[in-house]
């Protein structure tokens, strides 16, 4: 599988945490349980996941429209290894935070593996170029 198309995989994988995340309201019954929380929690939780979800736009966005440029720059080189490393801390927090003793904590754990290595193969192939 060539590194674009690797990168393109990766564009889709990100929308479809964009996706997972603007449902969190309707999945995790935020309207309701984050009334248990201070306002400022409350506010510092949406504003944090508004946040992480126009990363994932972000994310995606250079990685269907920019694959090719990704592979060719410095820039997009970079943007190739702070993703995948993106990807890789989002994993050790899933063990950090969520351990791994229950089966759906695991099965996130290998998909945020495997994001990094959507993004970490098209970048180690351009070492050297």
């Amino acid at each position: 599988m060539s590194s674009e198309t690797l990168i393109l995989i990766g564009g889709a994988f990100n929308i479809g945490f964009l996706v997972f995340h603007v449902l969190f309201y309707r999945l995790f019954n935020w309207d309701q349980d984050l009334k248990s929380l201070t306002l400022i929690n409350r506010q510092v939780m949406q504003i944090l996941n508004l946040s992480l979800t126009f990363a994932f736009a972000i994310f995606a966005y250079i990685s269907i429209f920019h694959a090719r440029e990704m592979l060719a720059s410095s820039l997009g080189q970079s943007l190739l290894l702070l993703i995948s490393v993106f990807w890789w801390l989002r994993a050790a927090e899933q063990v950090v935070f969520f351990g791994l003793t229950k089966p759906l904590s695991i099965v996130f754990f290998v998909i945020f593996v495997c994001g990094g290595f959507l993004y970490a193969i098209p970048w180690y192939s351009t070492i050297g170029t």
